[in-house]
């Protein structure tokens, strides 16, 4: 594995090789983490070696098992999540959502459950962990847009809106009191069915049929470009190693020490959005994208 260090710029090395390997490979998977949205204000989980920042998130076991939990965790929630509804698409999303209109790029598997890669105008997107903007009845299956909950957690907490804490990610937020006086509501259509943000909580799985649609991403493409991910979580780190045992070249965009580390023909120490950023403007300089050329001719 060829890894380069540094942020890299124009003229750089560490961009000199991107712009090969991206040029050199037709068409694209891309697969990306919590590192391609901090830029946008997001918080990410883990620091450059891997490990957590903070305790690690809400399981799915304890969530559903428990009232206290569920109590502690909307209770973050309708203070954290302001930073996911007021996050836009940064420089790195958009730039992946050029990269697909010129050809490049097949398409997108995200680990991220905050919507900025449709958002910024990318079209074939596979939200591996669901969407963080809706929620979901465990009883019946209703579904509601969160931001409807949240007007209602906060009519009937009117307190907790002046809770000062510092936004976690996915729309935690780090804030310690008693949340047993937090009142979470049931699901109105079937009278007790707990209502649960439509994400996958650590401990639960990917459903089938999402999983199966980025394999069949991964198979169409001719490579992977992995971005803003330590691939620590088997779920996204599957397919860079599909993408390995299946031949096809895999490189990396990432600040710090992945899981992958082994796997990858090139990797880049640098943010997402200064890479993919110097990325577009390097391609821009080299041979035309697959739909540049089509329509050249």
């Amino acid at each position: 594995m060829s890894d380069i260090e540094g942020n890299p710029s124009p003229s750089g090395p560490g961009l000199e090789a991107l712009v090969d390997f991206v040029a050199r490979t037709p068409r694209l998977a891309v697969l990306t983490g919590a590192g391609i949205s901090t830029a946008s204000g997001i918080p990410d989980y883990r620091d450059d070696q891997g490990d957590w920042k903070r305790s690690p998130p809400m399981r799915h076991q304890v969530f559903m098992a428990s009232h206290a939990a569920r109590q502690r965790y909307w209770a973050r929630a309708l203070i954290g999540f302001r930073a996911l509804q007021e996050a836009r698409p940064n420089a790195a999303h958009r730039a992946l959502a050029r990269l697909e209109a010129s050809g490049r790029v097949a398409g997108v598997i995200t680990q991220n459950v905050d919507g900025l890669h449709r958002r910024a105008g990318s079209r074939r997107v596979i939200d591996l962990h669901g969407r963080a903007d809706l929620v979901r009845c465990m009883g019946c299956g209703a579904t509601r847009m969160r931001h409807d909950l949240h007007a209602e957690l906060a009519r009937r907490n009117p307190d907790w809106l002046e809770a000062g804490a510092r936004a976690g990610p996915d729309g935690d937020a780090d804030l310690e009191a008693d949340f047993t006086r937090f009142r979470v509501p049931a699901c109105t259509r079937c009278g007790d069915g707990i209502w649960k943000p439509d994400v996958v909580f650590f401990g639960d799985s990917v459903p089938k049929a999402r999983v199966a649609d980025a394999f069949a991403l991964l198979e169409e493409a001719d490579g992977l470009l992995v971005v803003g991910s330590s691939l620590m979580v088997y779920s996204g780190f599957r397919f860079a190693r599909e993408a390995a045992l299946a031949g096809r070249p895999v490189a990396c965009l990432n600040l710090g020490r992945t899981r992958a580390d082994d796997l990858y023909s090139l990797k880049v120490s640098a943010s997402a959005e200064t890479g993919l950023t110097a990325l577009l403007e390097g391609l821009e300089k080299v041979v035309p994208g697959p739909a540049d050329r089509s329509r050249s001719v």
